[in-house]
């Protein structure tokens, strides 16, 4: 790749980044069971599935540092008090927990949108695992963090040379990313949260306040989703 040039690189880590997700979120189950001989979802086999969404995040780190050789993060992070880290947290919690409320609302209302049946088959699984539990939110917050606005934002911001299409691209992405749920909720919510998220990080170029405030997010939604039964609380 010594010919192309620095931004080709970042367009093809982009893409190799997005391709990764996807295929993890169409195929990893298919994969997973044929390599287990398991042919349902388990707590085991999306266990393993965690894992390989893992894997994505190790690719690419590698591919920004032998091929991009440029850090991970373009964005190196900034530092912030505790009381600054509290506020923020709480604050993208409510806008991203009440926007999706209201997104999720106005889609049943409009158009009648069912629950995602994925979704609601994987709440199973999660019956009272709180191993399973913390470790998917870790997974959810941190690799997607790390990969859509850590890795992707900035690259595509460097690239089209505009922080607005940093934004908007991750975000869609993100949505997009999330279309494998089966439902137009479970598209638009995420990329309502992806702007939120996505224009935090172009202000405060902070990760971390993001992967907790995701975690956060599920974790929350996961829990109240294990003590009662709804079919239809998790915007990611």
């Amino acid at each position: 790749m010594k010919d192309i040039s620095l931004n080709g690189k970042y367009s093809i880590g982009i893409l190799l980044t997005f391709v990764i997700l996807i295929e993890l979120m169409l195929y990893a189950f298919s994969v997973i069971n044929i390599i287990t001989g398991i042919k349902a979802i388990t707590s085991y086999t999306f266990f393993l599935s965690r894992i390989a969404i893992w894997s994505a995040l190790l690719i690419v780190f590698l591919y920004s540092l032998f091929i991009e050789k440029k850090p991970f993060l373009l964005k190196e992070d900034k530092k912030y008090s505790l009381s600054f880290y509290i506020r923020a947290i709480l604050i993208l919690y409510f806008i991203c927990t009440i926007g999706g409320v209201i997104l999720n609302a106005v889609f049943m209302y409009l158009i009648q949108e069912k629950p995602s049946e994925k979704l609601f088959e994987l709440t199973s699984i999660f019956k009272n695992n709180y191993f399973l539990i913390i470790f998917t939110c870790i997974t959810a917050g941190a690799v997607e963090e790390l990969l859509m606005r850590g890795y992707i934002q900035p690259r595509v911001e460097k690239i089209y040379n505009s922080p607005v299409a940093g934004i908007l691209i991750s975000a869609i992405l993100f949505g997009i990313l999330h279309s494998t749920y089966g439902t137009i909720g479970q598209v638009i919510i995420p990329f309502f949260i992806g702007l939120v998220f996505a224009f935090f990080y172009k202000l405060y170029s902070n990760i971390k306040i993001l992967i907790i405030c995701h975690f956060m997010i599920d974790f929350v939604s996961m829990m109240i989703m294990n003590f009662i039964d709804i079919k239809h609380l998790s915007v990611f």
